[in-house]
């Protein structure tokens, strides 16, 4: 088989994978409750909350634990009131008083475009388009005995900026009743870090309180970006914990069907390309998980509810949970909450583009451009295969040295292509050549090449990453096209070392082909036309030293 073939074969390959990949965005298999609520009336009164809109507030779980709860719905009609505004190196927030809620999170390391530094990524934010804030709130078995994220706190400063020298400031709410409980939110924001700390101290009045804290996010389905990209990645809910791992799910699925799983410890997150929103409940809990969608505002709540707490007359219990809002630097998120660096979705190919990350961080540590990380990353890459990629080129070679007596033969036999068929393997067979030989390798690396094509583009890591001269952003096209036209010049290089296929047909495709991958590469990001000229450079360089030596053999 010769290499044009091959690299054909290759071709089809790739961009199959691309389609299936956006596929299972859009229409792959949806995850089922691992345990669901099995009450039948509970369903038809969770989805009657649904359609009102009315009721928001879920019902406490009880000291037994059965489960059977009204789950919160949408209500956005609440008016915000006083907003408190927080400011730390790495994170601009508006929490306001009702709730205490989140409703604007800016990140101030990351802008929307890298031509546009000054403009900050606004993550989380209570605009009419693309609604996305954090909930919170408790619940409990008494009526009016704990503050929802529909109550008002009390706020003793509504500015709190995280001064230097200080590793971490404190947001402190204040609620109470009539009838002696108070409650108290404290929200805390660390130096560096994009976990948001939560906390309740709650003190019980005369009466024991018994109650749940429940957390949730609730956004509108992002509207669509104009930019034009190859492929989508993965936008929408995820919940996980240690029995069902990590299921996605989206907003179709949140709009179809009520979300109900009964799961100790885990979290919930609605992530995007590059950053996330994630609650964590505090561990050791049963928490269960729901999701609502509100029809007339076309909202999707994603959220949890933890087990009760008891906490007696007079006595101070603390509930407490964590909020992650910000990129998802892969190293960071494994360190907050077991399987939450999974929201880097490298999908089925995770078992290699992990370890593929490792290295392309390592060469990152050590050369501080991560432009130069791609070129050395895919210098070891090739290294690794080196001996692979030797045996394709072998044959490629002693096919290429045979070409013209294939040609003679074509020639001889004409269109008895059974004849031509057997006299071809008997040269096979003398020449020692296995017309596979220049597959196999190039199959073996496969899974390698598409998952650091995952790897390139998941990484927030490398988001508006410059590298030299006119590559300003590697995960951007090509400004002027150059990687793309040297990226189609390599691949012309490489058929004239190959053999020239013999059918006319395919002698028109590959002479074609240099061309129409240099337009389709001229939309990728550069990060990934870089890592493909770099590869194309070494398999010349290889190939031509490889055919020199079996033509002069």
């Amino acid at each position: 088989m010769s290499n044009y073939r091959v690299l054909l074969y290759f071709t089809l390959f790739f961009i199959v994978y691309l389609i299936w990949a956006q596929w299972q965005v859009a229409y792959g298999p949806k995850p089922e409750p691992a345990t669901a609520i099995s009450d039948s009336s509970q369903s038809n009164q969770i989805a009657e909350t649904n359609n009102t809109g009315i009721e928001d507030i879920p019902q406490a779980a009880s000291s037994t634990e059965n489960e059977s709860a009204v789950l919160p719905a949408v209500n956005d009609n609440v008016k915000t009131t006083e907003h408190i505004n927080v400011v730390t190196d790495v994170l601009d927030i508006d929490i306001d008083t009702r709730g205490g809620d989140i409703r604007r999170v800016v990140l101030r390391q990351y802008s929307v475009t890298a031509d546009k530094r000054e403009e900050k990524l606004v993550l989380l934010s209570d605009d009419n388009i693309n609604y996305f804030v954090a909930q919170s709130g408790l619940v409990s078995a008494n009526k009016g005995t704990a503050p929802s994220h529909n109550a008002i706190y009390r706020s003793e400063k509504n500015s709190y900026r995280l001064a230097e020298g200080e590793d971490s400031i404190e947001v402190p709410l204040y609620w109470e009743n009539d009838n002696g409980v108070k409650v108290k939110k404290v929200l805390r924001f660390k130096r560096n870090d994009y976990v948001i700390d939560v906390d309740y101290y709650i003190t019980a009045g005369r009466q024991k309180w018994t109650g749940s804290d429940y957390m949730q996010l609730t956004r509108s389905r992002p509207v669509k970006s104009n930019a034009k990209t190859f492929i989508r990645t993965y936008t929408g809910g995820v919940v996980y914990n240690k029995e069902i791992k990590y299921e996605k799910y989206d907003f179709d699925d949140i709009a179809e069907k009520n979300l109900n799983y009964q799961l100790t410890d885990g979290w919930l997150a609605m992530i995007q390309h590059h950053f996330l929103a994630a609650w964590i409940p505090e561990t050791g809990k049963n928490n269960l998980y729901f999701s609502r969608y509100n029809r007339n505002k076309d909202l999707y709540t994603l959220g949890a509810r933890t087990s009760a707490t008891v906490i007696d007359p007079g006595q101070t219990g603390e509930i407490t949970s964590r909020l992650v809002v910000g990129p998802k630097l892969q190293y960071k998120l494994e360190k907050i909450a077991p399987g939450l660096d999974l929201t880097v979705d490298y999908g089925i190919l995770t078992i290699f583009a992990k370890p593929l990350f490792w290295l392309l961080n390592m060469y990152h540590v050590l050369f501080g451009n991560w432009g130069w990380a791609i070129i050395f990353l895919t210098v070891t890459v090739k290294a690794v295969f080196y001996k692979l990629s030797e045996m394709s080129y072998r044959s490629m070679a002693k096919m290429r040295k045979v070409a013209p007596r294939i040609q003679k033969m074509k020639e001889q036999f004409g269109d008895d292509r059974q004849a031509m068929s057997k006299a071809m393997m008997d040269m096979y067979k003398r020449e020692k050549i296995n017309p596979m030989g220049g597959c196999f390798p190039i199959l073996v690396q496969m899974p390698v090449f598409i998952s650091l094509y995952w790897v390139l583009l998941e990484s927030v890591e490398m988001r508006h990453a410059p590298f030299i001269l006119w590559i300003t952003n590697l995960t951007d096209k090509d400004p002027y096209f150059i990687l793309p036209a040297l990226m189609g010049i390599s691949m012309f290089v490489q058929q004239k070392l190959n053999p020239a296929p013999i059918d006319p047909i395919q002698q028109k495709i590959f002479q074609v082909m240099p061309i129409a991958f240099t337009f389709m590469f001229a939309f990728f990001p550069s990060g990934l036309v870089l890592y493909w000229v770099v590869n194309n450079i070494l398999s010349i360089a290889q190939q031509y030293v490889i055919t020199k030596r079996i033509e002069n053999s």
